[in-house]
């Protein structure tokens, strides 16, 4: 398949956004700039999210380096919110299709054309299958990564694994926009961290747009290096799926609560136990344990195994319960954390959809 046979000759918006990234935008930058379609018709837009480490220098570094590339802008978002800093890089984007790609990431060289190829064969937005890789790999880094990989450890999310064939998903990672769907939804809502996508992704479906999974296209997500940052992120993303019930609860999918479902039964069976009737504990945990069994057998059989897989049966759920306590905790906070929001981000998410608009920004439009 020719992915130069272009219909059009389109102009693409590269946007990353990155916050204390410095040990992984070189890749990034690699992959950037290995690009095969042409490099004078993509902009790169950068944001910095006010990060404290080499992350901007890292990003000047690349800008200052001739790469052909029709552009390569750097801009400032201060409040460390992903959603704004999202909307700042729409806000700057000028190309035809706008691309998201995180910093923590990996794109092979064909990324773009592929994608700029099935939008010139009729999609709205398209993307393709997300599998995890990892940097530095160890042993342990290669156990994280088949905790991470695992169906049991992670999301079932279709698109985490790339399709045999075209189908349409509810959402994507990575993906390719046509710039009218900004046009016509506007940005994200800046009310949210981790789940900003799940919200703006449920706006495009009911505006009409489809979500294209396309086989031919794969890009990669690092996964977290440690035990540590792992936990962290489980958390967090759990954290964010409590709160944004409050939002916009159809935005998320049942999948979101699996772990949340588990902690809550878990609990409640261990309060039935106190009171002398361990039976629903012992249903709870025989049940989680011969999945847990399968899982990590699963992993053994799939992967070349390593020493460390043997601590799978005890990472499972320790992510499980991180992720499970952190909607929790979420759904606790949610109706305070409500109460204090305003209409900020109904404006913000306006201003860029008349930026996209009008093609270009002024300086004094935004504001933080």
């Amino acid at each position: 398949m020719n992915y130069f046979s272009t219909k059009e000759d389109l102009r693409v918006s590269l946007c990353t956004i990155a916050y204390n990234e410095e040990n992984v935008l070189n890749g990034l930058f690699r992959d950037f700039s290995e690009q095969s379609y042409p490099h004078d018709k993509i902009e790169i837009i950068l944001i910095d999210n006010a990060s404290t480490d080499n992350t901007k220098a890292m990003m000047q570094e690349f800008a200052n380096t001739d790469y052909g590339f029709e552009s390569v802008q750097i801009y400032d978002s201060t409040n460390k919110n992903q959603a704004t800093a999202w909307n700042e890089a729409l806000m700057h984007a000028t190309g035809d299709i706008i691309i998201r790609v995180d910093a923590h990431s990996k794109i092979p060289r064909h990324f773009v054309a592929k994608n700029v190829f099935n939008i010139n064969e009729g999609e709205d937005i398209v993307g393709g299958g997300r599998p995890n890789t990892t940097d530095g790999m160890t042993d342990w880094k290669f156990t994280l990564l088949a905790a991470e990989e695992s169906l049991f450890g992670s999301s079932v999310a279709d698109y985490r694994r790339a399709p045999g064939q075209k189908i349409y998903l509810d959402s994507l990672f990575h993906a390719a926009y046509k710039r009218e769907v900004f046009e016509k939804v506007g940005g994200f809502n800046e009310d949210l961290g981790r789940t900003e996508d799940n919200e703006l992704h449920y706006r495009m479906r009911m505006a009409g747009y489809k979500f294209c999974c396309c086989p031919e296209i794969i890009s990669f997500q690092h996964t977290r290096s440690t035990l540590r940052k792992m936990i962290k992120q489980k958390y967090g993303n759990g954290y964010w799926i409590g709160l944004t019930t409050g939002v916009c609860f159809r935005c998320l999918n049942y999948f979101h609560f699996i772990p949340f479902v588990f902690v809550i039964a878990v609990l409640f069976s261990l309060i039935l136990w106190l009171f002398g009737n361990p039976t629903l504990f012992a249903i709870i945990a025989a049940m989680y344990t011969m999945f847990n069994v399968v899982n990590t057998v699963g992993c053994l059989v799939l992967k070349k195994p390593k020493l460390y897989f043997l601590l799978l049966p005890f990472i499972f759920p320790i992510l499980h319960i991180s992720y499970g306590i952190g909607t929790l905790v979420g759904l606790v906070k949610m109706p305070f954390w409500r109460k204090k929001l305003d209409n900020t981000s109904a404006q913000r998410i306006e201003m860029v959809k008349k930026a996209i608009a009008k093609n270009t920004v002024k300086e004094d439009d935004f504001f933080f």
